[in-house]
């Protein structure tokens, strides 16, 4: 472990995902991995539970990753089932927040897959930075799922209400907790935020584009896979876990039941684009062989 080498990765995506919006070094804080900072063993849930109680409120949308529901996270992407989140949807969540008391907890994992105006980021939302913090990772667009590198940005203008930083507390709890990302993973992310880093996000989206045009044309309803790297499918009037079986059975392809998502996903699935390929086209030639 490398405190000077983590300072740079601090910088480094200051720098690249939190220009001009007054997110500082400091701010930011490098771990293992996005789950260990909502984890039930340490990390938000449980830092809501000491400093407020057992009988906090917690909102999580419907559908959405199910560690969401197990850790007490409240919203994001989520594997891009719904409307991408607008920026008006986001204003009025951070009034909301500041009206209640609340602390937003807000996953960007799938930023630099937005290719439209939503934002990137919940601290683009004037005020924002007083009511909220972001959690990132790097599986989801640099393919570092195992390899356990991620971020959590607590702005140093989000307090308690007695005026105490939530940032110290945060820092005191996973510290506890966690030893931190190793110097290997650094080095890596480091490497992903080059410019050539980029580029593995725009292969994820050709996949996704092919992914989308196949069931297209085979006259299925599609949604997402245009700011985030998963295509979901809809069945109607057929259980998710029945679609995700007859498609195992038939074609040897795993895919998602939107049902392991929530109610909200029932009668869906949903189609990663992350893979070579040569696998994703040999995949779509499998679905239209049992859809045709």
């Amino acid at each position: 472990f490398n405190v000077d080498f983590l300072q740079q990765l601090r910088s480094a995506i200051a720098s690249t995902y939190y220009k001009g919006l007054g997110i500082e070094d400091g701010d930011i804080f490098v771990s293992d991995g996005a789950k260990c900072d909502i984890s039930p063993a340490s990390g938000l849930l449980e830092l809501l539970k000491v400093l407020f109680g057992s009988n906090v409120t917690i909102a999580v949308q419907d559908p959405s990753y199910p560690a969401y529901v197990d850790s007490g996270v409240i919203m994001g992407q989520t594997g891009q089932f719904q409307k991408d989140v607008e920026k008006e949807q986001l204003t009025w969540l951070v009034q909301f927040a500041k009206n209640n008391g609340s602390i937003i907890v807000y996953d960007s994992a799938y930023s630099l897959y937005i290719s439209d105006d939503s934002p990137q980021s919940i601290f683009e939302i004037p005020g924002a930075k007083e009511v909220a913090l972001e959690t990132s990772s790097f599986s989801k667009f640099a393919g570092f799922t195992g390899v356990r590198l991620g971020w959590t940005v607590i702005p140093k203008e989000l307090l308690f209400s007695d005026g105490f930083p939530v940032a110290k507390d945060f820092n005191r709890i996973v510290c506890t907790c966690f030893n931190g990302a190793s110097n290997i993973p650094q080095a890596g992310g480091m490497a992903c935020l080059l410019l050539e880093g980029s580029k593995v996000v725009g292969f994820y989206k050709e996949d996704t584009k092919i992914i989308v045009d196949t069931f297209n044309t085979l006259g299925f309803k599609v949604y997402g896979g245009k700011n985030a790297p998963y295509v979901w499918v809809y069945f109607p009037g057929q259980s998710s876990w029945d679609v995700f079986a007859e498609i195992l059975e038939k074609t040897h392809i795993v895919t998602t039941p939107g049902s392991g998502f929530g109610p909200g996903g029932e009668g869906f699935i949903r189609v990663s684009s992350f893979g070579h390929r040569e696998n994703v086209l040999e995949a779509c030639r499998r679905f239209k062989q049992l859809y045709k």
